[in-house]
């Protein structure tokens, strides 16, 4: 019970510190504010705001939350019979659907998405979590269809469900941050991702699907 507790407070602690940095940073931008600031305004110590957070950055993308695996664990959790990409249409569907948080489809995101691209240092962060993204994936694409960890097809498929996966959070920023409600976005990011399915079609859609066991010899 006390061991419970106890993760129940770190949890609060970091969800409390974090959200207090994130709102001084869409106050007065990333670049004005400092870590002591933000421990001050929190009502802790900058160590423990370290504690939690190694770096600045980590405040307003955590790597247990903007993860490099994203893309490829969709793809490794797929169903017997389903292709990759279908796969991760599927996800993202379901994402916006249930409105999770992680797509930010909530009435502040905008401008945090504003705050995180006047950032030098968050886009760049943000551009490099694109490349491992898609790094992951064609990792997992080759090491699943056979090829060789060079082979261009993988990547080039893993670049196409990369820049969809940007162009949804673009998206999703952008017309937060135009007042848009976030079922009118929902509904306007499901038509990008129909129109994605259609555009790719033929054998990426058909590309590394994955054998259903009880159909293996």
């Amino acid at each position: 019970m006390s061991e419970g507790l106890r993760e129940r407070k770190k949890r609060e602690t970091r969800r409390h510190i974090r959200e207090t940095a994130i709102a001084l940073f869409v106050e007065r931008g990333f670049e004005h504010v400092t870590i002591a600031e933000v421990a001050a305004v929190a009502g802790v110590s900058a160590n423990t705001v370290y504690n939690y957070f190694e770096t600045k950055e980590n405040l307003v993308l955590p790597p247990d939350e903007a993860s490099p695996q994203r893309l490829a664990d969709m793809v490794r959790r797929r169903r017997p019979g389903e292709a990759a990409v279908p796969a991760v249409l599927r996800t993202l569907r379901g994402e916006v659907r249930r409105r999770d948080p992680s797509l930010g489809l909530t009435d502040g995101f905008g401008r945090v998405f504003e705050m995180m691209r006047a950032a030098p240092t968050l886009t760049a962060r943000l551009e490099d979590l694109g490349r491992q993204m898609t790094d992951a994936l064609a990792a997992v694409l080759a090491e699943e269809t056979g090829a060789a960890p060079t082979a261009p097809l993988p990547r080039v498929v893993a670049w196409q469900v990369g820049a969809l996966h940007a162009l949804v959070y673009t998206e999703i920023g952008r017309r937060t941050a135009l007042g848009e409600e976030p079922d009118t976005i929902a509904a306007a990011v499901l038509g990008i991702l129909d129109a994605a399915e259609e555009l790719l079609g033929g054998h990426i859609l058909t590309y590394a699907v994955r054998k259903d066991p009880q159909c293996s010899e």
